[in-house]
């Protein structure tokens, strides 16, 4: 008799994921204690020596909550009794930055970079579902932030630090992993956060979705889920393409002194975008080209949004003279001899030329 077919789903998933893990390396689970982290432990657990990978655990204390820090100690012994190792918390302090959920997530990548370094990982799984995908395409949609956006979380993703990360479960519904730990007698905690109404993601989860499957019908959080597998395909192709344009366009181009005395204490940005190779683009390309230009020039991605992007495209296609675009992370965006610039300081005084 082989395993419930929740339990079999969730390691059939895992293991097509460790398909892209050189043999014999560590792969390392994200577990928070949840049902679906604690269901892919379970899984990598088994998966992992008999397809000839090594698997360990680490979960994050984010020290919100009281006891948090007996939490994860009880969760390293879940996790080491499973046969994870090495299994693991790191307690990790959390800032403010960009609200509680964003600045809880930062805190945590860090830690799980920092884990995976030291350890020798070669990849993180994180235990995102196809409601969570869903949920995240509505937050996207939302925010009106266009396709990327929209193709929610991707299935592998590699941080600037280097380390690696895989959602094995983006296919599978948060309920199978909830059926998975209660076919394996795995004692799963709920998150009093999951609950918060205060949270976006949360009134997402509780009002929005259930909202949509009563109006519209069973259903939705499927056709969410796979439209964000269409768009994600969409958004690699026009990024792929905008990735070239970039280079193409890119001119080195040192400005006069007296440009740069004219920048006060800050100087100018000496590279640039030709004007008329922007305007040449198709939109989807050049909106892509200006806000990789932006966020190499130091503008933090997190808060660069189409707002920003739109009045900067601006610059390349309604001429009238402005003088500069202000973005996130001080940046400023101007055009002068037919080159589109970016930079920290103030910009050269005259405007186009």
């Amino acid at each position: 008799m082989g395993p419930d077919p929740a339990v079999a789903a969730v390691r059939v998933a895992v293991r097509q994921a460790l398909d892209a893990v050189a043999p014999g390396a560590l792969v390392l689970v994200a577990c928070s204690g949840g049902a679906d982290s604690l269901a892919l432990a379970a899984a990598l657990a088994f998966e992992a020596p008999r397809n000839d990978r090594r698997a360990g655990g680490v979960t994050i204390d984010h020290g919100l909550q009281e006891g948090s820090d007996e939490r994860a100690l009880r969760l390293v012994r879940i996790m080491a009794d499973l046969g994870l190792d090495p299994a693991g918390s790191v307690a990790v302090t959390v800032g403010r930055e960009g609200g509680p959920e964003n600045a809880a997530r930062e805190s945590r990548y860090a830690a799980l970079d920092k884990a995976a370094a030291r350890l020798g990982a070669a990849a993180i799984l994180l235990g995102h579902t196809r409601d969570d995908q869903a949920e995240t395409v509505l937050l996207g949609l939302a925010r009106g932030s266009g396709a990327r956006s929209l193709a929610g979380m991707a299935s592998a993703f590699e941080r600037p630090s280097g380390a690696r990360y895989l959602r094995p479960l983006l296919e599978i519904e948060r309920a199978t992993t909830r059926r998975a730990c209660e076919a394996q007698s795995l004692d799963s905690w709920d998150d009093p956060h999951n609950d918060d109404p205060s949270y976006t993601r949360v009134r997402v989860r509780n009002e929005a979705l259930p909202v949509l499957e009563k109006t519209l019908g069973p259903g939705v959080t499927d056709a969410l889920a796979r439209t964000a597998r269409m768009l994600r395909d969409d958004a690699d192709a026009l990024e792929s393409l905008a990735n070239r344009a970039y280079q193409d366009l890119l001119q080195v181009t040192h400005l006069t002194s007296r440009d740069a005395e004219s920048a006060a204490k800050d100087e100018p940005a000496s590279g640039g975008l030709a004007v008329e190779g922007l305007a040449a683009l198709p939109r989807a390309v050049r909106t892509r080209v200006l806000r990789m230009a932006a966020i190499e020039a130091g503008s933090p991605p997190g808060t660069l949004a189409a707002v920003h992007v739109d009045e900067v495209d601006r610059l390349v296609t309604a001429w009238h003279g402005q003088r500069h675009v202000d973005l996130p992370g001080g940046v400023r965006a101007f055009r002068r001899y037919g080159k589109l610039l970016f930079g920290t300081g103030p910009p050269p005084r005259g405007g186009e030329r």
